[in-house]
């Protein structure tokens, strides 16, 4: 069974893409491809201008570390550390010492407008908030590109558009954010959306 065909896209630096599709169609494939958890069978996916396919599982682990933030529907934060801990933990694989990592987690946790939350464990902050930590965790070994999988699905509305206007801001910082979403008034934020069915990228639209 083939899951992705004759996909062909392109995504600039500094933009701000959406790929929606329901569930089946190609897009958590195409998520790990671009995330470089997955190589492809076959073609060529060139991650800032290096090919995925011709590294290995630990350079590839390297590629990650140091090009790709990862932001998930789930915040995926450890209950029994504090917010600055649950930022700075990304930069011990990186062998950072650790003054260096907290000072680098709080700069993070400033830029995200959470300040004076360091000490909270996710238990005492709210959805968004927890969020906008994942979202401090993701940008702290400064990665050029943000992935986010459904980043506003746990949150209300008006909270799920702080998150959106967040990336926006990280985008005019240039940052590439490439958002996977299900929902339409999500992706509009988006300069483009690429939408996915039956593992073709069926069609390519301009974000509102």
């Amino acid at each position: 069974m083939i899951a992705l065909h004759g996909v062909e896209m392109s995504i600039a630096r500094g933009e701000f893409v959406a790929i929606m599709g329901p569930s089946g169609s190609g897009k958590s494939t195409l998520m790990n491809l671009i995330g470089c958890l997955d190589t492809p069978t076959s073609g060529v996916y060139l991650c800032d201008g290096i090919d995925v396919a011709s590294l290995d599982a630990e350079e590839r682990a390297i590629l990650r570390r140091d090009k790709i933030g990862f932001v998930f529907q789930g915040f995926n934060l450890l209950s029994r550390m504090s917010a600055l801990e649950n930022v700075a933990m990304p930069m011990g694989y990186a062998n950072v010492p650790r003054d260096e990592r907290l000072r680098r987690a709080q700069e993070a946790l400033d830029a995200v407008g959470l300040s004076g939350r360091a000490g909270h464990r996710p238990s005492e902050l709210s959805g968004g908030q927890q969020q906008r930590v994942a979202i401090a965790r993701a940008l702290i070994n400064r990665p050029p590109i943000l992935l986010a999988d459904e980043p506003t699905g746990a949150l209300d509305t008006r909270t799920g558009e702080e998150i959106l206007a967040l990336f926006k801001r990280l985008q005019a910082e240039d940052h590439t954010v490439v958002l996977i979403t299900h929902d339409p008034d999500v992706a509009a934020h988006a300069d483009r959306t690429f939408v996915m069915r039956d593992g073709e990228l069926h069609v390519q639209e301009a974000g509102a």
